[in-house]
């Protein structure tokens, strides 16, 4: 058995975080598998560099929309198969999916709609993660490990924002949308990261506009989960929140595989 360190960033842009030195923050780190959301562009469209990764095999899922969300993924190991969506036009049209399977998981990155924009998108939202939760369940009912990283785009608990009072009618705190985080651990995934820890004022977004990461007036928004039958593999989980590059920091696991 071995130890294998996935990282998950939501990079808002990864041609602005290539500029930022993305590149070399992803050559030090080192990770076996790296995921990334809104990354904001076509393959084609990355500098060669980003394209192709020595040592990586790189898959990425577009938006029909240009320079509209994406996601991206850049892993050591070598997936059995890659999907690019749930098989739902409304959803997979929007480059918020990859579903890689490999012997041991099936890893999900997905970059989870905004539902702030207006009444039509939070409806949205709230049908993408039943879709993805569909998917899921799907796959750990064929008896497979579940791996979910990406940016949820909601704070679950109180314990995830430093400010849930006066956003406690927001899209990314409503009830409806941490109720159903709730129904995600009742059907048995695990966040990660409160496996290790059960202290406030760790996050992984913070605002730009209000300089708000100054303060650390943050949202615990991007997350690993796990199916119940991979907690016991799970060796560590951690936010970087020192890396900068975008408002969101990366985030990661150790999982014995």
């Amino acid at each position: 058995m071995s130890t294998i360190r996935m990282l998950s960033w939501n990079v808002n842009g990864l041609r602005a975080a290539y500029k930022k030195g993305f590149k070399e923050w992803f050559a030090e780190a080192g990770p076996d598998i790296l995921c990334l959301q809104e990354t904001k562009s076509l393959r084609e469209q990355l500098p060669g560099d980003l394209q192709s990764i020595e040592g990586y095999q790189a898959h990425f899922s577009s938006a029909e929309k240009k320079g509209y969300s994406g996601v991206a993924l850049y892993t050591k190991r070598a997936p059995n198969h890659v999907e690019t969506g749930f098989g739902v036009e409304e959803f997979d049209s929007e480059g918020r999916i990859i579903i890689a399977h490999y012997d041991e998981f099936a890893l999900f990155d997905i970059y989870f709609p905004n539902g702030r924009r207006s009444v039509d998108r939070l409806e949205y939202k709230m049908r993408f993660y039943d879709a993805f939760l569909e998917a899921a369940d799907r796959l750990k009912g064929e008896g497979r490990g579940i791996v979910v990283c990406g940016d949820v785009n909601t704070a679950h608990k109180e314990i995830d924002l430093a400010r849930p009072g006066p956003n406690s009618n927001i899209s990314g705190f409503l009830p409806e949308e941490r109720a159903w985080m709730d129904e995600l651990v009742d059907h048995g995934y695990l966040d990660t990261f409160r496996m290790f820890s059960d202290e406030s004022e760790h996050y992984t977004y913070w605002d730009q506009m209000t300089r708000a990461r100054d303060r650390n007036v943050g949202w615990r928004i991007d997350y690993f989960f796990v199916s119940e039958g991979l907690a016991c593999q799970v060796r560590d989980a951690f936010i970087l929140s020192d890396v900068m590059g975008s408002d969101h920091c990366p985030i990661g696991i150790d999982l014995d595989v």
